[in-house]
């Protein structure tokens, strides 16, 4: 890994436990403001939103700046939003302080996707972007459960203090490691916006959401599952997490090599292999080792899909690369809580726990069908612009 891409890797790394250790420290957070448990999980929705939100006005504010200068800027932000995490007097601060953390999420993310696809050679862009998505992926295996642990003995505080002390780490990084000579694009926001609406951009976005709304209709309630169907004990549950974000990590890091061999065929055989791997899944799960081999297999696929989405995204909003990247990732985003909630209407409506499985393998049954159409009218157009022979 180049010192640029681990620049944004360790960045990426610190974002995403801020994002996530907070699951962890609901039991904490709820006895120390005085909230109940419910109460203090819209602290988990309300990030999930501002994303959404965030990214395209961080993006658009960011967007005539230096590429380095905006990173930098963003991480300021991050750095100020955990700090105001970590004083935080009550529920209300805590919250305003998640949403001014949760604005620089997005457009991170998109800003230093593009970095990092043009810190290398073109046939190299999907491998450069998984690379900074590993401190993601590494934040789910290691971060979070660190930061729970830190939390539970010393306090929820001391945990966004340890986050900040990443982010500052993290700066530090960028201004050492990425180049000054990474100018924005700036283009006018209408024709940026344009862009965006051009039917592959779209199509790409909606095939992300429902990657990500597969996975988390899911994956929402794996603790349950694991510990009602599958007969693991509280104490078995962290290791089995464990090994499912050790799928995400490996997963991460194919799914970018794979993008970079063959976009497209990569994208709709990896989707094949989910479907089939969710729908075993359901039968997999009521036994302890053929369920931890089915979750392992099941992170593989889940994130190798992430690099190649993103550069699915920068290849067709080519007018508009940072604000596609950046909108793609409030678009992901939205799709973790809508496969959230479509589990949980699913398990209200009387779906047990077994099947849930399958929720997950029919969005992605949608996702492959729309993958395979993207392809054919890719193919379509390039027939129709070649130049005759």
């Amino acid at each position: 890994m180049s010192l640029p891409l681990l620049a944004l890797a360790i960045a990426s790394f610190g974002i995403g436990t801020t994002e996530f250790v907070i699951m962890g420290l609901l039991p904490e957070l709820s006895r120390d403001l005085g909230v109940d448990i419910p109460t203090a999980g819209l602290l988990v929705s309300g990030y999930a939103i501002s994303v959404a939100l965030g990214a395209p006005l961080l993006a658009v504010a960011t967007g005539r700046l230096p590429r380095k200068a905006a990173l930098l800027g963003l991480m300021g932000i991050f750095i100020l939003g955990n700090l105001l995490c970590a004083i935080a007097p009550g529920y209300a601060t805590l919250m305003g302080a998640r949403v001014v953390t949760a604005f620089c999420h997005g457009a991170f993310f998109g800003t230093g996707a593009v970095v990092a696809a043009d810190l290398v050679p073109r046939h190299r862009r999907s491998a450069a972007i998984a690379l900074m998505f590993s401190g993601l992926t590494l934040a789910n295996v290691l971060g979070v459960p660190l930061g729970t642990a830190l939390g539970q003995v010393a306090g929820w505080r001391a945990t966004f203090w340890a986050v900040v002390a990443i982010g500052v780490l993290a700066a530090a990084a960028l201004a050492l490691w990425v180049p000054a000579g990474l100018p924005g694009k700036p283009a006018a926001l209408r024709r940026e916006i344009r862009a965006l609406g051009h039917p592959q951009v779209l199509l790409a976005m909606l095939i992300s959401a429902l990657a990500s709304a597969s996975l988390f209709s899911v994956f929402t309630y794996i603790a349950p599952m694991l510990r009602g169907v599958t007969g693991l004990p509280d104490t078995a549950v962290t290791g089995a997490l464990l090994l499912f974000g050790l799928g995400l990590t490996a997963g991460n890091l194919l799914g970018g090599r794979l993008a970079d061999w063959r976009l497209m065929p990569s994208l709709i055989g990896i989707f094949a292999l989910l479907v089939a791997v969710l729908a075993v899944f359901s039968a997999t799960v009521v036994a302890v080792l053929p369920a931890l081999a089915t979750l392992l297999v099941w992170g593989v696929l889940a994130f190798a899909l992430v690099s190649p989405l993103q550069t699915r995204v920068l290849d067709q909003a080519r007018e508009a690369p940072t604000l596609a990247s950046t909108v793609n990732q409030g678009v992901f985003n939205i799709g973790n809580a809508f496969g959230a909630w479509l589990g949980g209407v699913a398990i209200g409506w009387g779906m047990g726990y077994r099947e849930l499985p399958w929720l997950g393998a029919g969005l992605a049954v949608v996702a492959l069908g729309l993958t395979v159409l993207s392809s054919l009218i890719e193919r379509q157009e390039q027939a129709v612009t070649a130049p005759a022979e």
